[in-house]
């Protein structure tokens, strides 16, 4: 109910509710609660959680209502800093990269990358030229997610009568997102604003549904909802460690499938004309990483430093060599009341999951299944 009621405040707080539907009639016909009143519900809750008899469940509940109580402080007036909003909430601090990371990540694609001219400006081509037309993106995305459904159930397991629908979008901060249904069920969109290359797509896929999302909110719908009562499962919210660990295990789906699940989804997409260099995709990945962190850079400037956002902006296209377009669209984000502590999950929630599980699928299907929070991976 603390859930539902931040979310009458904050459209998206809420990202996904499949329980009881007579709470969300109750929330609705609540209207919008006093954010003071709020503040004080999520305090109270905090101190009086009691002994569930479950120290798993108990460490869970309480790092969510640490963050329930971060964002209805925030709501009410409290003031918080923007470190300490992502702490409270996420259980995590921004990692800026140094700046001799950044030249480094840019002397290494500087070798990778073909053709001539700047860094930028040959990042930028060898980017474009490999873009997918509209009316590819949804045949292509479709082969893809049947081969990475059938590694995910041979890896993981997937719940009986799960389903997924996948959809283009446009005018959207964000280049892909998974609405989780409930019943088992994912609709999941594509953003065309975003352009779309060939090695994009096994990533976006397996971020969105196999193992990533849906495949994450499938099994705890089934074994912790249906199976134990747990209704607190039932609800997604974005200003909470929830969302950290949700990100991690989406934003290294595709490796934990192993090697050879990318190397077939290059093969599929080879068939369909959309043929990629493996290695090389590879390669600049592992060297862009630094340069994925600029944004927690960006983002300290902004709302810890007071700097404002032509500064930001400057920075991001310094360092993030992406075309101007991109980099507006991926500030929009930054800016958002709702994402901008949100910004730093992906990469912290990456770096968390890839130490956990240190490539065991046993370490990864336990996130997939089980109620674990970013204290227990760190």
């Amino acid at each position: 109910m603390l859930g539902l009621r931040l979310g009458r405040h904050i459209d998206g707080f809420v990202d996904a509710y499949y329980g009881p539907p007579e709470l969300a009639q109750q929330a609705e016909r609540e209207g919008q609660i006093a954010a003071e009143e709020l503040a004080a519900e999520a305090h109270e809750l905090l101190g009086s959680l009691g002994d569930l008899g479950d120290e798993q469940r108990q460490r869970w509940l309480t790092a969510q209502l640490v963050g329930l109580d971060a964002v209805a402080g925030r709501l009410a007036g409290t003031p918080v800093s923007y470190v300490e909003e992502i702490s409270r909430c996420y259980g995590v601090e921004p990692d800026p990269p140094t700046e001799d990371e950044l030249v480094e990540a840019h002397r290494r694609l500087d070798e990778l990358l073909p053709g001539d001219g700047s860094i930028g400006e040959r990042y930028r081509a060898w980017r474009r030229e490999r873009e997918l037309p509209t009316d590819a993106l949804l045949p292509a995305a479709e082969a893809i997610r049947a081969e990475l459904r059938t590694r995910t159930e041979a890896l993981f397991g997937v719940p009986d009568g799960d389903a997924v629908t996948v959809e283009l979008v446009s005018n959207e901060p964000w280049a892909g997102f998974n609405y989780y249904l409930g019943g088992l069920r994912s609709r999941v969109v594509l953003n065309t604003d975003i352009p779309l290359r060939p090695e994009l797509l096994p990533v976006y896929v397996a971020h969105e549904v196999y193992p990533g999302h849906h495949t994450e909110h499938a099994w705890k719908e089934a074994l912790l909802v249906r199976g134990r009562g747990y209704l607190e499962e039932s609800i997604f919210l974005t200003g909470t460690p929830q969302s950290l660990v949700a990100e991690g295990i989406a934003t290294t789906a595709l490796a934990a499938l192993g090697d050879d699940a990318e190397r077939s989804c290059c093969e599929i997409l080879a068939d369909l004309g959309a043929d990629y260099d493996l290695e090389l995709v590879r390669a600049v990945r592992e060297a862009e990483k630094p340069i994925a962190r600029v944004w927690h850079r960006a983002a300290l400037m902004l709302y810890e430093e007071g700097r404002d956002v032509d500064e930001a902006r400057a920075l991001v296209l310094r360092w993030g060599l992406r075309p101007e377009a991109e980099v507006d669209q991926m500030l929009e984000f930054l800016l958002h009341p709702l994402w901008r502590a949100y910004a730093v999950v992906y990469e912290a929630g990456e770096r968390l999951v890839e130490s956990w599980t240190g490539g065991d699928p046993a370490r990864y299907r336990r996130l997939l299944t089980e109620q674990l929070t970013t204290a227990d991976l760190l």
